[in-house]
């Protein structure tokens, strides 16, 4: 009985082969992918205008909500 045990694949066998293998196939992925030179990003006027403006609907809003009472 327990010759039929050590050669099936059985679920515990499966798994650890499988983890290994994921495992080393990550590491080779580490390994291939080699860093580069780092670049900024630029976001451009679009992106760094002012955007927020507190308008009459959004002082109602903090109003209404209880945020006025937050502020010291």
């Amino acid at each position: 009985m327990q010759e039929k045990q050590q050669t099936a694949m059985n679920r515990r066998n499966f798994l650890r082969a499988f983890g290994g293998a994921s495992t080393t196939a990550v590491a080779a992925a580490a390994v291939t992918l080699t860093p580069g030179e780092a670049q900024a990003y630029d976001p451009g006027e679009e992106e760094t205008r002012a955007r927020y403006r507190e308008t009459e609907h959004v002082k109602a809003f903090y109003r209404v909500n209880g945020y006025e009472t937050l502020k010291k």
